[in-house]
């Protein structure tokens, strides 16, 4: 990297978990990152890399496949993709990174590990039938545009917060 040093990785062998790669790969679209052989297209081609340059959908892969379990779940960075498959579409090797990426996530939760917006959205949807709940603001501007007014709390379909957080919901 011109003008910047590149971010190092120190991996530490004692602390590896080999069962990570296995419980990543039981997930359905796990299994694709055992073909995945490091080129760097994914992140190249992220779109949420010019948000956030740190974003490496590569990394974590390759941490995955190392077995860097502590490093890969206690980052937000897993829970950054927005499944838009750019880079799905540019894979040489067929791997659909969003759903290698879905897969750790399934994972994180089965370990207990979801960020706390994450969390907060599940509460909204339990609560309201919404990602977030409705303000009178919301209303008013329904109101002006001549859109009939919504319900408030509208439970559209029930939670199962277990199976969107984890056992440890």
């Amino acid at each position: 990297m011109a003008g910047a040093e590149a971010e190092k990785t120190v991996v530490d062998a004692e602390n590896l978990d080999s069962s990570f790669l296995r419980k990543v790969i039981k997930h359905p679209g796990g299994e694709q990152i055992l073909v995945c052989f490091q080129c760097g297209v994914c992140s190249s081609s992220c779109p949420l890399r010019l948000i956030n340059p740190e974003y490496n959908p590569r990394k974590i892969v390759k941490k995955t496949i190392l077995g860097m379990k502590d490093q890969v779940l206690s980052s937000d960075f897993v829970w950054f993709c927005a499944d838009c498959n750019a880079c799905t579409e540019r894979c040489p090797q067929g791997v659909n990174p969003s759903e290698v990426m879905k897969a750790i996530k399934n994972v994180a939760v089965e370990e207990g590990i979801v960020p706390a917006a994450i969390k907060k959205i599940v509460e909204n949807l339990e609560k309201h039938g919404r990602v977030y709940p409705l303000e009178e603001f919301t209303q008013e501007e329904r109101e002006m545009l001549d859109l009939p007014e919504l319900e408030p709390d509208v439970k559209i379909f029930k939670i199962d917060r277990k199976k969107l957080l984890g056992e440890h919901a």
